[in-house]
């Protein structure tokens, strides 16, 4: 059968292979019943929704045809890369990395260079546009899970803060 929507349909089998994936790890806990759930329960109920989902959005792009056929564009290296490297950098920016004896730098710190990696990831880049954006998020982050919600993490460097 011709796929008449190649962006549909493999979003629908990312859809279901991220669907399957919850609902096999749910199978691993308790599910219970419908009265008392288990801890598996509600995982493996979304997992399986999930994956009807992206078998009906497959579908329907071999069924219904579209005006252009939605083909797949180039893959976008750019913006994956620099948003997964943000991350890593505020993980380890929050934890540190003690097997290179890198200390915790921190919740602001983190925040700063999780902004200004991600940023990087569009056509665009406005210096004084992302230097407001990280003020305004380490201000919210640190009224939010310090002040708020009262977590224990490193909110400055350590070389500051010892």
């Amino acid at each position: 059968m011709f796929i008449k929507s190649q962006k549909d349909f493999f979003s629908g089998l990312m859809f279901m292979a991220v669907g399957i994936a919850f609902a096999w790890g749910a199978s691993t806990y308790s599910l219970g019943s419908g009265a008392r759930m288990g801890p598996g329960y509600f995982p493996l109920i979304l997992g399986v929704i999930l994956t009807f989902l992206g078998a009906a959005i497959s579908v329907k792009a071999m069924a219904i045809p579209t005006q252009d056929g939605d083909r797949i564009g180039k893959f976008a290296w750019k913006p994956l890369f620099f948003i997964i490297a943000a991350n890593l950098v505020f993980g380890a920016s929050i934890g540190g990395l003690p097997s290179i004896g890198l200390p915790p730098l921190g919740l602001i710190v983190g925040i700063f260079l999780l902004t200004f990696i991600a940023a990087n990831a569009g056509d665009e880049f406005s210096f004084k546009e992302v230097a407001i954006l990280s003020v305004i998020l380490a201000v919210m982050s640190y009224l939010a899970f310090i002040v708020l919600l009262k977590l224990q993490f490193p909110v400055w460097p350590a070389f500051i803060t010892a």
